[in-house]
């Protein structure tokens, strides 16, 4: 008998016009997709409306956002976001259904990814 594991996660990803929003910090509007096996169940879209960066994350957190995909974000909000228990991945960019795309197989690492000036994750 083999033991089947499953993997439930909910994603945020602050997006503009398609694309990965550029700055976290200034994003106004969240996709929230729901992935299990790496695989897309379902998703929706949420406003976020704080900008102190403590209370940001924990509209984050109240999203239930357990991953949160994103361009550029300030050390003190990325710090909230990890207080928060929410597990960030920065300096991402790209059209939001490939990054999607990437992050459910496992090739959110490759250069096409990378924001323009970062070295690294």
């Amino acid at each position: 008998m083999s033991l089947a594991i499953y993997c439930f996660m909910k994603i945020a990803v602050p997006q503009w016009q398609g694309r990965i929003s550029p700055v976290l910090d200034v994003a106004s509007n969240v996709l929230l997709v729901y992935i299990e096996d790496h695989r897309e169940l379902q998703r929706q879209q949420d406003t976020l409306v704080p900008t102190d960066p403590w209370a940001r994350a924990q509209a984050i957190r109240q999203m239930g956002a357990d991953v949160l995909i994103c361009g550029a974000v300030s050390w003190p909000l990325e710090t909230a976001l990890r207080s928060a228990g929410i597990q960030v991945i920065s300096n991402i960019c790209g059209p939001v259904e490939e990054v999607l795309a990437a992050f459910c197989n496992g090739q959110l690492d490759e250069k096409e990814f990378m924001m323009p000036g970062c070295c690294g994750h």
